[in-house]
C-alpha cells in the first residue's frame, strides 16, 4: 500500500522514547523523508547540541530550536523527530497543531533511564543525579506531552518496527493527515512467460489491494530492439504511468533489458521491478542496473544504468523451464566461478548436474553465490570503469556469435557465454597465461552438463574468422578501436587484457572453425 502525507509528523516525547529510530523507521514506511530538529539545529550551528547549550546556554537553544520547528513544518510533509523539551514552548505546540499532527511517544520512567543512562552527553542529565534529574524533567514534562494530538505506548516490548507500525495505524485514523493512494502497477512479460505466471502475479497483487495492467511482447531476442522498446514506451504513457508508480519486467533477460531500458527514459526515470523468470535472468541481467536493446550493429549498444528498486527471484518458477534454457542460465552461473571463485567452480563440478536434474536447495545455493559475487562487483564499479567488466568474461566471443546467428533460436545466449568462456580460456593458454588443464578442465564440465562447448555445436554457417573478429570490434568493449578481452591466469582468476594479439584469437577461431567442417 502507498501512503500519501498531507502533513508533517511531529514525533515529542522524552529523550530515550525512541523518536529518532521510530521516526526513521516511520518514514521508510510511508515513502517520505525523516528530519531531526536536534540535527538541524547542530547543523546550522555547526556545533554539537552539549556544545551549544555549554557556550550559548539554553535559551539560546530554544530560541533556534522554535526557528528550525516552523522552517521545517512549512516545507513538504515528512516526519520529524523533536528534543524532548521542543514541545513544552505553547508557540512550537500552536505551530505544530497548525501545520502537522503531533504524536506522543509515551514511555515509563524505568524505561527511559534504561535507554539513556549510558549516554553521557545529554546536557540536561549533566547533574550529580542523572536520574533523579530525569524523574523530575519526566514528572513536569508528561502534562504537557499529553496535549498531543495522538499517543503511542512505548515498551521494551516493542521492536522499532512494531512502534513505527502503530504510529501509522494511529495515523489512518486522521485522514486529514494520512490517506492511502492508487498506485499502479505496469507489468510487461512475453507471451510464453504470461501463459505461465502472469495469473499468478496478478492474482498475488491483487491479494494486496494493488491492481495491475499488463502488456505481453513476443517472446525471443529478436523482441529486444527500437519497435518492441517503441510499443513499451507508448503504451505505459497510454496507462498514464507516473514516476511513483511501478513498471514490473516478467520475464527472462530479452524482457528485462527492454523494460528496464523503457523505464529509464519513461518521464526521464521511473521505478521498476524485476521478476525474473530464467536462470540467466535471475543471475545475471536482473542484477546490477544494466538495461538497453540491440542494434544490428552489435548486442546491447543502445542502453542505460537504471538500478531496479527490487529484484524478485523465485527458484519455483525455474521449474517450467525446457532444460535447454536452464542449461543456457548456467552458462552465466559457470562463468562466476572462473571468473572470480575458483572454489565455487569446484562446488559447481560435484553438484551441476545434480542441480541441472532439479535439485531446488541446490539451485537455491547457486543463484544465492551467483547474484551474491555479482552484487559485490557492481557495488564496487556501477559502470563498469574497473572489475564490473570482469563479468564479460566469454561476452566478447559470444556477442559475435550471437550477431553472427542473428539473435535467433539457433544459439541462446547463455550458450554463447559458455562457448565464449571456453574460447577465452583456450586464448589464454596460447598466449601461456594459464597451464594447458584449465581450457580442458572448462570444456570437459559443459560437455558433463549437456551444454554447447565449441563452434561445432552451433547448427548452420558461421562467417571466418576474421568475419568473427570484424563483429568483436563493434562490442560495446572496444576501446580506442581496440579490442579488449577478458583472459584468465587459471580458474577463478580472471583480468582485463587490452592489446591482445589479434593473431592468436584468429588462430583459435580458425581451429575451432576448422572442426565443424571436419
Amino acid at each position: 500500500m502507498v501512503w500519501r502525507l498531507k502533513k508533517t509528523i511531529v514525533l515529542v516525547g522524552m529523550m530515550g522514547a525512541g523518536k529518532t529510530a521510530v521516526g526513521t523507521q516511520l518514514a521508510k514506511l510511508l515513502s517520505v523523508p525523516f528530519l531531526d530538529s536536534d540535527e538541524e539545529i547542530s547543523r546550522a550551528a555547526d556545533r554539537s547540541i552539549a556544545e551549544i547549550f555549554a557556550r550559548d546556554g539554553e535559551a539560546f537553544f530554544r530560541q533556534k530550536e522554535s526557528q528550525v520547528l516552523v522552517r521545517l513544518l512549512t516545507g513538504q510533509p515528512v516526519v520529524l523527530s523533536t528534543g524532548g523539551g521542543a514541545f513544552l514552548a505553547e508557540a512550537n505546540r500552536v505551530a505544530i497543531a497548525r501545520m502537522g499532527v503531533s504524536v506522543w511517544l509515551r514511555a515509563d520512567l524505568d524505561l527511559l533511564w534504561q535507554r539513556v543512562r549510558h549516554k553521557t552527553t545529554r546536557p540536561l542529565l549533566q547533574t550529580p543525579n542523572p536520574r533523579e534529574s530525569l524523574r523530575v524533567l519526566h514528572e513536569a514534562r508528561v502534562p504537557i506531552y499529553a496535549l498531543a494530538d495522538l499517543v503511542v505506548d512505548s515498551r521494551a516490548s516493542y521492536s522499532v518496527e512494531d512502534m513505527a507500525a502503530q504510529v501509522r495505524q494511529a495515523l489512518l485514523a486522521r485522514p486529514d493527515v494520512l490517506e492511502p493512494e492508487e498506485q499502479q502497477v505496469a507489468v510487461i512479460t512475453d507471451d510464453t512467460v504470461a501463459a505461465h505466471h502472469l495469473a499468478a502475479l496478478q492474482a498475488g497483487l491483487a491479494a494486496s489491494g494493488i491492481a495491475m495492467t499488463s502488456l505481453s511482447l513476443p517472446a525471443g531476442e529478436a523482441t529486444k530492439g527500437w519497435p518492441h522498446l517503441s510499443q513499451s514506451v507508448e503504451w505505459l504513457l497510454g496507462e498514464k504511468v507516473e514516476r511513483r508508480d511501478v513498471v514490473v519486467a516478467l520475464g527472462g533477460g530479452v524482457i528485462g533489458d527492454l523494460v528496464g531500458f523503457a523505464a529509464s527514459i519513461l518521464r526521464r526515470g521511473v521505478r521498476f521491478v524485476q521478476i525474473p523468470t530464467t536462470l540467466l535472468a535471475q543471475v545475471d541481467s536482473s542484477v546490477g542496473g544494466k538495461t538497453g536493446i540491440n542494434s544490428p550493429h552489435g548486442k546491447n549498444l543502445i542502453g542505460a544504468f537504471h538500478q531496479p528498486s527490487l529484484v524478485l527471484a523465485d527458484i519455483a518458477v525455474l521449474d517450467s523451464l525446457p532444460m535447454r534454457d536452464f542449461l543456457s542460465g548456467y552458462g552465466e552461473v559457470v562463468k562466476y566461478g572462473l571468473l572470480g571463485d575458483a572454489g565455487f567452480f569446484d562446488w559447481l563440478e560435484r553438484h551441476g548436474p545434480t542441480m541441472a536434474a532439479g535439485d531446488k536447495a541446490l539451485r537455491h545455493d547457486a543463484v544465492l553465490q551467483s547474484v551474491a559475487m555479482k552484487a559485490a562487483i557492481v557495488a564496487r564499479d556501477e559502470t563498469e570503469q574497473g572489475d564490473r567488466a570482469l563479468l564479460n568474461l566469454g561476452h566478447t566471443f559470444c556477442h559475435a556469435l550471437e550477431s553472427a546467428t542473428g539473435y535467433s533460436s539457433r544459439l541462446l545466449h547463455g550458450e554463447g557465454v559458455a562457448i565464449g568462456c571456453a574460447l577465452a580460456f583456450e586464448v589464454s593458454q596460447r598466449l601461456g597465461l594459464c597451464a594447458q588443464e584449465a581450457p580442458s578442465r572448462v570444456r570437459a564440465h559443459l560437455a558433463a552438463m549437456g551444454m554447447k562447448v565449441t563452434l561445432a555445436d552451433i547448427a548452420g554457417d558461421l562467417p571466418d574468422a576474421d568475419g568473427l573478429l570484424a563483429l568483436m570490434a563493434q562490442d560495446k568493449k572496444v576501446q580506442d578501436g581496440k579490442l579488449r578481452f577478458i583472459l584468465a591466469r587459471g580458474i577463478g582468476d580472471a583480468f582485463v587484457a587490452d592489446g591482445v594479439d589479434l593473431g592468436v584469437v584468429r588462430a583459435v577461431l580458425t581451429e575451432a572453425l576448422a572442426l565443424r567442417r571436419g
